[in-house]
């Protein structure tokens, strides 16, 4: 494009590469969640709190028991029939690690996308009715009358300083969302009160900080299994799949196993597995076998059997030559005993 002299040129901006989902896994099978129910510590049960009330124990943690699943959105994220009937709300399951219908979910299996917003903004992101006023401990679904994007994390075990602990509940909370930027040391709105356990994580969407609220709810943040997941994955990032692919067909030809064409083993009938294995087993019982005892006999001793072979060799040459064996190679009689030989004494008589 040309104006008065002067070319301009127009670049397209180039759009950002969407990845591929592809259908989402089952997280659980049904019957691997154990029901526990909610030991009774009250007399009346509130349906408001979800809790027993008017007893002696009113801790709020007594009746609570850990989480047995927990998302995990770079392995279960997926497409489901939400996708294709246009169902805008996410799994509560899914966000709990505790959805055993995948790819046959009439729900998301995705993060929320806040670019889109939900048809009705009396809902939260699992289409649960909100309400005109929080709870008195916050909890529950929430209220429509005003947004929060921070979530109160107790009863945390803290680890080192407190920025060594804000760290790791970022990383636990940043799979779950985008977290907000501030003027902090750590430039994160991770904030941990020392000594008190508590933290308070501020998302930049409030649909993030709904999700992240039921997936983190009542699980276990354990830094040395984070830990070992990033250090397993930077293995994997580092490792040449050419020395990958050659090892697995090197393991796959010593176990007697058939591979494809991506390098994964096909299956066999239990008669075959159990041939090659015999097979095997037989192989391994012939390279097991001990040498027999001739060979045994000629490898004991000082000498080792080649150089007795290699000295009658030579005896051999010199016996045909006329010569005889020098004294230094000639080995000395054998010495018979028999007990207390009385010829090795000498007697009075014979002076």
């Amino acid at each position: 494009m040309s104006s008065n002299g002067a070319e301009t040129t127009v670049v397209a901006a180039k759009k950002p590469k969407s990845k591929k989902l592809k259908p989402a896994r089952k997280q659980v099978k049904p019957g691997d969640v154990e029901k526990k129910e909610t030991p009774q510590t009250g007399k009346e049960y509130n349906i408001w709190y979800n809790k027993w009330a008017g007893g002696d124990r009113e801790d709020s943690y007594s009746n609570k028991t850990k989480s047995q699943t927990r998302c995990n959105i770079k392995l279960d994220s997926g497409l489901t029939r939400a996708n294709t009937t246009g169902m805008r709300y996410c799994c509560l399951f899914f966000a709990r690690g505790c959805c055993p219908y995948g790819w046959e979910c009439e729900y998301l299996h995705t993060l929320p996308d806040p670019a889109n917003a939900l048809p009705d903004s009396s809902k939260d992101c699992f289409a649960r009715d909100k309400f005109a006023d929080y709870r008195d401990d916050m909890g529950g679904v929430g209220s429509f009358n005003r947004q929060n994007r921070t979530l109160y994390v107790g009863r945390i075990k803290e680890t080192g300083t407190g920025l060594e602990t804000e760290e790791v509940v970022k990383r636990h909370f940043k799979e779950f969302g985008e977290i907000e930027r501030d003027d902090s040391e750590t430039g994160w709105a991770v904030k941990v009160l020392q000594y008190r356990s508590v933290a308070f994580v501020t998302y930049k969407s409030e649909l993030h900080a709904q999700f992240a609220k039921e997936a983190m709810s009542l699980s276990k943040v354990n830094e040395k299994h984070r830990l070992e997941e990033m250090g397993q994955a930077a293995i994997r990032e580092k490792m040449d799949p050419r020395v990958v692919d050659a090892m697995r067909t090197i393991r796959a030809l010593e176990d007697g196993d058939v591979l494809d064409e991506d390098g994964n083993v096909i299956q066999r009938d239990e008669e075959a597995a159990r041939g090659a294995k015999r097979r095997k087993l037989d192989v391994d019982d012939q390279m097991s076998t001990p040498p027999p005892q001739a060979e045994l006999s000629r490898s004991l001793g000082l000498l080792s059997a080649d150089t007795m072979d290699s000295l009658k060799y030579f005896s051999e040459i010199r016996k045909r030559n006329g010569t005889a064996l020098p004294t230094a190679l000639r080995a000395p009689p054998p010495k018979t005993s028999t007990g207390l030989g009385l010829g090795d004494y000498g007697s009075d008589e014979e002076d």
